[in-house]
């Protein structure tokens, strides 16, 4: 009997061994076999005594390609639908990919950064502290200014959409926006809101960061679950979804919950600061070079999210991960914080969303005038927004 090492003679076709292919395509053997049982790269022919796999020599470039994505790390469910797809739309596809890994190293790059400086601050404090001083907590010394958060929430229709899925939420412990996408994407947002509500943490004084980080963790995953369950009885829950960016208040501090192309910046100083990092193909082309902040504005493509909370399934057209980027945010007296939906900060500027925060008297009178100032752009999208002072309580 002929082994499974030798080629397929003319007559069939001049298909060539599995040996005689994985050496063309850089495969084992072992691989080429899995991913047969998979449905990832099926043989030409498949020998009905034998079982021997034979391969055209024209899916060798299809198994190459293959390989090169594993290199990259990509899943073998993803690879199934990149090979699938023409050369353009591969590309597209491969890019989102690697622009969502890069976003989930620079979310770990910022928190392993967070560590650092907190430990290194740590350990200065406890260098200069008496062997007999009481320990007072993260929130300073007993004499310490008690601080709270005073805010106000907003969203609008804006001109052009028929619906509003967005939605926004202000708190004494709870600041947030979320901007829905697809067929349940206003229950997206409404749930992965509400699920945040209940997480009122106390004085962060009894806990570590690497607690409260924790704590961070289970609210992000509780939302995730909320949106879920939200979408799910949608015709496509994998389609819909929704973008969020929270802050929780724990007493001296601001917990982080960002997914999405939302928005939230710190008005210190006179300066306003973005302070989180859009998981969207447009942010990732900038953060690559291939693309300019200025050109950035004005590109045709569709607003791509590279991470979102949405249902369990991930469609090709949309890079789905469902974790959140989570850490903490000091805060001093005076702060201002804005979080807003891509309906706004898509289409107002940076300068001047600065003018109307730092403009308004209260956060009231600032969501007015920057849902007044989406609207003067034309309002082509929904938007939320919330805005929120850092003040001594009482």
């Amino acid at each position: 009997m002929e082994r499974e090492g030798r080629a397929v003679g003319a007559a069939s076709g001049e298909l060539v061994t599995i040996g005689e292919f994985a050496r063309l395509s850089r495969l084992s053997a072992k691989a080429l076999r899995r991913y047969d049982e998979l449905g990832l790269l099926r043989p030409a022919l498949v020998d009905p005594v034998n079982g021997y796999r034979y391969y055209d020599p024209v899916q060798v470039e299809g198994a190459r390609l293959v390989a090169w994505l594993r290199r990259i790390g990509m899943p073998l469910n993803r690879i199934g639908r990149v090979v699938a797809l023409d050369a353009g739309a591969a590309a597209v596809e491969i890019r989102a990919y690697w622009a969502r890994v890069e976003a989930e190293t620079a979310a770990r790059r910022d928190l392993a950064m967070y560590l650092v400086d907190h430990l290194s601050a740590e350990g200065r404090t406890m260098s200069r502290m008496p062997d007999n001083a009481e320990n007072t907590g993260s929130s300073g010394s007993a004499g310490a200014v008690a601080l709270a958060i005073r805010g106000a929430a907003l969203t609008d229709i804006g001109v052009v959409r028929t619906a509003n899925q967005d939605a926004a939420f202000a708190g004494p412990r709870l600041l947030a926006v979320a901007d829905g996408f697809g067929e349940g994407g206003a229950e997206a947002s409404a749930a992965a809101i509400e699920a945040l509500k209940p997480s009122p943490w106390g004085r962060d004084g009894a806990l570590s960061a690497a607690d409260l980080l924790n704590a961070l963790e289970d609210t992000a995953d509780s939302a995730a679950r909320a949106v879920r369950d939200a979408v799910a009885p949608c015709a496509a829950p994998d389609g819909s979804g929704t973008t969020l960016t929270a802050m929780l208040w724990t007493g001296s501090r601001l917990g982080l919950v960002h997914i999405g192309d939302s928005r939230a910046y710190l008005l210190r100083g006179g300066e306003l600061f973005r302070i989180t990092h859009d998981h969207s193909l447009v942010q990732s082309m900038i953060d690559d070079g291939s693309l300019s902040p200025e050109e950035a504005s004005s590109h045709p493509g569709p607003a791509l999210l590279l991470k979102a909370l949405a249902g369990e399934a991930r469609p090709a057209s949309v890079a789905v991960a469902c974790r959140a980027d989570v850490r903490l945010q000091e805060v001093l007296a005076g702060d201002r914080y804005l979080l807003c939906s891509d309906g706004l900060s898509a289409v107002v500027d940076a300068a001047d969303l600065r003018a109307a925060v730092v403009a308004a008297d209260d956060p009231q009178e600032a969501v007015r005038r920057l849902a007044g100032l989406a609207r003067e752009a034309g309002g082509p999208d929904n938007v939320a927004c919330v805005v929120a002072d850092v003040v001594v309580e009482g």
